[in-house]
């Protein structure tokens, strides 16, 4: 594993983008909330990975908020960057931007908070840089998320146990 103190929002940025086909959507013509979710599943592998210097897995998915449907056709593009970091985890804000190709209108469409941990060749977690603090608030906003959602998954499983 490579080794760093520290590393900041901007190292972990991953972009992921496609264009959405019929075979992903609905008879409507929606894209099936599962083929959104797989994509940003792997923005988010790609941002926890480019961070931590090694494989990353899912470990939860959090606050997935769907703003409007997705439709076949529209260029999806899927943007995650590392919010907080735990000692093996990682947590990846990852929003789903939609552009109509045609008329040039860029829209979110929906945003998640995926929990990854680096895991080594043997599948066993292993730690993780921590993130640099940024003064930038809305920055400083999702870590602060990130440190409650982090907190409250630890308390929760501690108490789950008992």
């Amino acid at each position: 594993m490579k080794k760093f103190i520290t590393k900041t929002f901007k190292d972990s940025e991953a972009v992921l983008a496609e264009i959405l086909l019929p075979y992903q959507a609905n008879a409507a013509g929606n894209i099936h909330g599962g083929e959104i979710m797989k994509l940003m599943d792997s923005t988010a592998g790609v941002s926890a990975m480019k961070y931590s210097g090694v494989n990353a897995v899912t470990a939860r998915v959090d606050e997935l908020q769907f703003k409007q449907p997705v439709h076949i056709g529209e260029h999806v593009i899927c943007t995650g960057h590392v919010v907080y970091t735990g000692k093996t985890s990682m947590e990846v804000f990852v929003t789903v931007e939609v552009e109509d190709l045609i008329t040039g209108k860029v829209t979110i469409a929906l945003t998640a908070f995926f929990t990854m941990v680096a895991v080594n060749e043997q599948g066993r977690p292993v730690p993780v840089p921590q993130l640099e603090f940024s003064n930038e608030p809305f920055l400083r906003a999702l870590y602060f998320e990130g440190q409650r959602r982090y907190e409250a998954h630890r308390h929760h499983g501690k108490t789950s146990k008992e």
